[in-house]
């Protein structure tokens, strides 16, 4: 086997599944920058047209399919050089339908990932999420910890990053599996299924409510600034010594619901209340990442503190 060069995405179109959607949009900005042009693959449920409205239409592409489309993606797929897989359903909708939620984030992937093969595609980034660990045993969490998860939406990121290393170990497709922790920035969803508890804390306390807090809110979380995981993503889709691995991207910190709901008073300037709610079901009560093997093989180190993340995004 030809060892695999380091990847140059100005050579041929970048696919980026999800590119319309929070995280998918700041890795679409970071791909532009780096002079690809770029096909962004979504369906609009949780993306949005806007996200991309700022972009140079002769780099970036939008194609409003579902990823479930498998003859539309084999056509796009014909001369896509690199994909970065980010289309999902998230951990709340997988509550009320776990049926569609795996047939998205797991049916689909391992349709995807042989549509890419077929194709020839020269690499494959599977964007998974830290919700595969469930709970956690050791901390911080390497890529080695258990990994049991606690909801359907968790199990089924599972199912796709292990038909992702089947595909590697199997048939040596170059894939690269991240896996990013808690995500907050520009375009961050506050509402439906795929809200996050950021984006909803600065609204409630911009408008003078509440924030609220499910379970006694000592629960932690890893948080990371968008345009960081953005970026840690990019680079392993261009790296050849990540190819077979699976990569944590966070910031290697973590910090309560609780503390959080404080930062955010100070950051808005103003006094928060605190409304409790019963804990959700399939919450974990720790994530904290061990960043390591991102520091060694993607250069990647965090820049955006929270607080001032949270200010740029206030």
């Amino acid at each position: 086997m030809t060892r695999p060069k380091k990847n140059n995405y100005r050579d041929r179109p970048v696919m980026v599944t999800g590119g319309a959607g929070f995280i998918g949009s700041a890795l679409v900005r970071n791909l532009c920058a780096q002079g690809a042009r770029i096909v962004v693959v979504d369906n609009l449920i949780n993306g949005k047209r806007n996200n991309l409205a700022d972009l140079d239409p002769g780099h970036v592409r939008l194609v409003e399919i579902d990823i479930r489309e498998r003859d539309t993606m084999r056509t796009i797929l014909a001369n896509v050089k690199t994909v970065f897989h980010l289309a999902c359903l998230g951990v709340r909708h997988s509550l009320h339908d776990p049926m569609e939620n795996h047939s998205v984030n797991a049916t689909a992937t391992l349709h995807l990932l042989e549509e890419a093969r077929h194709a020839n595609v020269e690499r494959f980034v599977h964007v998974s999420t830290s919700e595969v660990y469930g709970d956690t045993r050791t901390a911080p969490m390497k890529e080695d910890h258990p990994l049991q998860p606690n909801t359907v939406y968790g199990a089924a990121k599972l199912a796709g990053e292990a038909y992702a290393r089947a595909a590697y170990l199997t048939h040596r497709f170059p894939v690269t599996i991240v896996r990013p922790f808690n995500t907050y920035g520009p375009r961050s969803h506050h509402e439906g299924d795929s809200g996050e508890v950021i984006p909803k804390f600065l609204l409630r306390a911009l408008a003078g409510k509440p924030l609220l807090v499910f379970g006694d809110g000592k629960q932690t979380r890893d948080f990371s600034f968008v345009d960081d995981i953005a970026r840690g993503i990019a680079a392993a889709g261009k790296n050849p010594r990540c190819l077979g691995r699976t990569i944590n991207l966070g910031s290697g910190k973590e910090i309560s619901i609780n503390t959080l709901a404080q930062l955010i008073g100070k950051v808005v300037g103003d006094e928060i209340k605190i409304e409790r709610h019963p804990a959700r079901p399939g919450d974990t009560r720790r994530l904290i990442a061990d960043i390591e093997s991102a520091r060694r093989l993607l250069s990647y180190q965090p820049s955006v503190a929270l607080t001032e993340g949270l200010q740029h995004l206030l």
